[in-house]
């Protein structure tokens, strides 16, 4: 059955932003603890609350054989799935392995990525050097129609820009080089009346930071996230991610790697809105903000949630899973095209690392489908474990 999710047109799309995405490259992982491995690793939010080994009778043996169920019917589709949880203590409260995939397996997140940059900017936003309201005029000197697309119109991919460049999958150019080939290119729509999914949008806004920084976005993003939480070096962003290839030209929609357990900390941060290991990264408003739809009347154009049959519409670089997205949801989330699938869940209380990565060079639309599936079937198992 999960073959057929294969042929959903345009899901790719969620892996950078655009239908010219490249071929993934899977290298060989590195060497795998045992399954139902409970030590803490490096790049946890906190130690482990006891055991996350699923003993008989456990409140998580629902959300263990869901897991399993989905797996085993997806065969050789999907080879190997992770799922750790974390509670709003930073405790891992579950992790279960199904197949190849580990939590201390670094890959390329895909699209997972744009919830990471969205709380890069946000931080750059509360140390004063952007606002939601920038506009590429005032920062970029952009002119004409292009002039008043704001930080907030890039954040909700809202801007008008055509959602694909080809230049966002050159590694020899710099960021840059690519926006500027952008700025020339023909909007689709006005701001704010057109939502085009894809990985343009991101690159404006990236190079928005680096000029009102001075910075490079690998730079601020090592300086703000990756050193204050403790991450390595490697995980940083691509324009080639599953090569990995490329740091001039990130792509900052789709380019980061990172494990499991390194992607943990950079959600814990969207979880508690913008407070995390005593630090403080954006506003609270800022990630209110995040949550809400901000141009509910726009027209959808790209959209691969809809390509799915799924009714969810977008914030600021996050999908929101909610009925009410103009008023806020309390489920966002930031799925990409080989699987991977953070979410977080304020009202019940946790936060949610799906890890996975399709080892082919086409992974296709249906890996996308079943693991926003999966986690939509997931969360009301999830709810009623974490209920006393």
């Amino acid at each position: 059955m999960y073959r057929a999710l294969m042929a959903v047109a345009g899901v790719v799309l969620f892996a950078c932003g655009g239908a010219d995405a490249p071929t993934p490259d899977g290298g060989a992982p590195p060497p795998t603890p045992d399954a139902g491995s409970t030590g803490p690793d490096a790049g946890d939010p906190a130690p482990d609350a006891g055991s996350t080994e699923e003993d008989a009778g456990s409140p998580w043996d629902a959300v263990t054989a869901e897991l399993e169920s989905r797996v085993a019917q997806a065969g050789a589709d999907v080879p190997g799935v992770a799922l750790a949880i974390y509670d709003a203590q930073d405790r891992k409260v579950y992790e279960h392995r199904v197949g190849d995939f580990a939590p201390d397996r670094r890959v390329a997140v895909a699209s997972a990525s744009k919830m990471v940059s969205g709380t890069l900017l946000f931080e750059l936003i509360r140390q004063g050097h952007l606002t939601l309201d920038s506009t590429t005029g005032e920062v970029l000197g952009w002119t004409g129609d292009k002039a008043g697309i704001t930080l907030r119109h890039l954040l909700s991919f809202t801007s008008g820009l055509p959602p694909s460049h080809l230049c966002t999958f050159q590694p020899g150019i710099t960021l840059a080089a690519c926006v500027s080939s952008i700025a020339n290119a023909s909007p689709v729509a006005p701001p704010g009346t057109r939502f085009d999914y894809g990985s343009t949008h991101l690159h404006v806004a990236a190079r928005m930071a680096e000029v009102a920084t001075g910075k490079t976005w690998n730079t601020l993003f090592a300086e703000t996230l990756a050193q204050p939480l403790g991450l390595p070096p490697e995980v940083t962003y691509f324009t080639a991610p599953n090569r990995p290839n490329g740091t001039t030209n990130p792509l900052v929609a789709g380019g980061l790697r990172a494990s499991m357990n390194e992607y943990a900390p950079l959600l814990a941060i969207v979880f508690h809105r913008g407070t995390f290991g005593g630090r403080t990264f954006g506003t609270p408003e800022l990630f209110d903000a995040q949550a809400i739809e901000p141009y509910p009347g726009v027209i959808i154009g790209n959209s691969p949630a809809r390509d799915m049959g799924l009714d969810l519409r977008y914030g600021l670089t996050a999908w929101l899973e909610c009925q009410t997205p103009a008023q806020g949801c309390s489920v966002i989330s930031s799925p990409g095209a080989f699987g991977w699938t953070p979410w977080v869940d304020r009202d019940a209380g946790y936060y949610a690392v799906l890890g996975m990565h399709l080892e082919r060079d086409d992974p296709g639309a249906g890996v996308v489908s079943f693991a926003m599936n999966l986690s939509l079937a997931l969360q009301p198992l999830i709810r009623e474990a974490l209920t006393p």
